[in-house]
C-alpha cells in the first residue's frame, strides 16, 4: 500500500484494492442469482424472441407478426386488453380503500395479520380457485343457492361465471389484496405532520385530503393499478379452468397454438404472441418502476 493510499485510509476513504474487493464480493453472492436468471429467464426470452422471426423451416420471416394483427388473433388481444383493464379498475379502488382503512383504523397486530392473509390470496389462483368459485357461484353454488332463497337470482338477471364479467369477478380475488399489499406502504408514508400542519394552517380533512393526501397517493395508485393490469394480461391458469377456452384471451390462444389444440405446427406463432404480450406488459410495468421510484422520493 502507498502512502497515498494509507492516508485516504486514515481519512474513512476506502482504497482501490478496498473497492474491488467488495465488488467482488458482491458479484460471487449474485452469482448463483444472475446464473438462475440466465437459464430460465434470459435463455428462454431470448429463444422465443428469435423464434418468433421463423417460420416453420427456420427461415427468417415476419409473416408471424403480420398474424398478430389478423383475426381471430386481434379479437384475442382486444379481449385481453379489456379483461386487464376492467379488473385492475374493479381492483384498484375497492383494494385502496380497504388498504387505507387497514392503515388508518388497524392496529400492528391487524395490519400483520392481513397482510399474510393478503398474501396468502394474492397468489391463489388455477384450478383451486375456480373450483371455489364454482362451487359458490356457479348455476348450483352454494352462494348462488343462497340468493336465489332471498329472491335474488344472478343468472335469471344475466350473470355467468363463465363469462367475461364473471372472470372479472374470480380475478378480483387476487387482485383485491394484490392491490392491498403494493398500497399499504404508501398510505402508511404519509406522515401524520402533514396532517398536523395542515389543520394549524386552517385546512380541514376535506383540504388536506384534495390538497396533499391525494395528489402525493396517486402516483402510488397508478403504479399499483398498472401492476394489477400486467397481472391480469398474463394470467393463463384461472381463465383456461375457468372458461375452458371459450373467451378469446392471447395467453389461452398461445396454450392452444402450443399443443397443437386449434391450429397444428405454429409454434413460433405462439412465441410471436408472447413476445406481443411481453412488450404490452413491458409497456405497463416500465411506467409502474419508474412512477413508484418517484413516490417513493416524494414520501421521504
Amino acid at each position: 500500500m502507498t502512502q497515498t493510499e494509507a492516508r485516504l485510509n486514515r481519512k474513512g476513504v476506502p482504497s482501490w484494492g478496498t473497492l474491488t474487493g467488495r465488488w467482488l464480493t458482491i458479484a460471487v453472492a449474485l452469482l448463483p442469482l444472475l446464473v438462475f436468471m440466465g437459464v430460465f429467464f434470459f435463455a428462454p426470452l431470448l429463444d422465443v424472441f428469435v423464434a418468433s422471426f421463423q417460420d416453420n423451416n427456420g427461415a427468417f420471416s415476419l409473416l408471424n407478426y403480420a398474424d398478430v394483427f389478423k383475426e381471430p388473433i386481434l379479437t384475442a388481444m382486444r379481449t385481453s386488453l379489456g379483461l386487464a383493464l376492467c379488473s385492475a379498475l374493479a381492483s384498484a379502488i375497492p383494494g385502496a380503500i380497504l388498504a387505507f382503512l387497514i392503515e388508518s383504523r388497524g392496529t400492528d397486530r391487524m395490519r400483520q395479520i392481513i397482510a399474510s392473509i393478503s398474501g396468502v390470496l394474492a397468489n391463489t389462483g388455477g384450478v383451486p380457485l375456480a373450483f371455489m368459485f364454482i362451487a359458490a357461484l356457479g348455476a348450483e353454488g352454494s352462494a348462488t343457492s343462497a340468493l336465489k332463497f332471498m329472491g335474488i337470482d344472478i343468472y335469471g338477471a344475466g350473470f355467468s361465471l363463465y363469462t367475461f364479467s364473471g372472470l372479472v369477478v374470480v380475478y378480483s380475488y387476487f387482485q383485491i389484496p394484490l392491490m392491498v399489499i403494493v398500497f399499504s406502504p404508501a398510505i402508511h408514508g404519509l406522515r401524520r405532520e402533514w396532517n398536523e400542519a395542515a389543520k394549524t394552517l386552517g385546512a380541514n380533512g376535506a383540504q388536506f385530503w384534495r390538497h396533499i393526501g391525494i395528489p402525493l397517493l396517486f402516483p402510488s395508485f397508478l403504479s399499483a393499478f398498472l401492476l394489477l393490469f400486467a397481472s391480469a394480461f398474463s394470467a393463463y391458469a384461472t381463465a383456461r379452468a375457468m372458461t375452458n377456452g371459450t373467451i378469446a384471451l392471447v395467453p389461452l390462444l398461445i396454450g392452444n397454438l402450443l399443443d397443437g389444440n386449434v391450429i397444428f405446427d405454429e409454434v413460433n406463432l405462439a412465441k410471436a404472441l408472447a413476445v406481443a404480450m411481453v412488450v404490452v406488459t413491458l409497456v405497463a410495468m416500465v411506467p409502474y418502476l419508474i412512477i413508484q421510484r418517484r413516490a417513493e422520493r416524494w414520501q421521504r
